[in-house]
């Protein structure tokens, strides 16, 4: 179990390294978040906008970061969680999802800490970053 006093400020959270993005990822993501938007699995739809071909919502790498955390602490344990998109995750990327602890502080007579997180692709291109505060007993 993570507790606030086994977790130390420049502790590494374990990589999550997701599968390569697929367009069959991308018509699920469709149906699990609600954004049907045609960019993200009509490839003449992407075309006609002026991309090369269809790419991933930013929300997928939010819910691959999301995992990470979830995998870390129980979802409960989570104060808050925000993110800062980067740049288009496309057909084919691998997403490696990252976290450190950067703060242990007490908030509301809670016992937490505060990560920074990131996602990038195979090239270390990084596709997000964010930070998340998370209650620790």
């Amino acid at each position: 179990m993570i507790t606030f006093a086994k977790v130390n400020v420049g502790d590494e959270l374990p990589e999550l390294t997701k599968p390569p993005i697929t367009r069959t990822t991308l018509a699920y993501f469709c149906g699990a978040s609600n954004d049907h938007n045609p960019i993200h699995v009509d490839i003449d739809f992407a075309r006609a906008a002026g991309m090369d071909d269809v790419f991933a919502h930013g929300m997928l790498d939010m819910a691959y970061v999301g995992q990470l955390l979830t995998g870390w602490v129980p979802q409960s344990a989570l104060r808050s969680f925000e993110v800062k998109f980067g740049s288009i995750a496309h057909l084919g990327n691998v997403i490696t999802c990252r976290g450190r602890v950067v703060e242990k502080l007490t908030i509301n007579d809670e016992q937490c800490v505060r990560l920074k997180l990131s996602a990038a692709d195979q090239h270390n291109e990084v596709k997000l970053t964010g930070e998340a505060l998370i209650a620790l007993p």
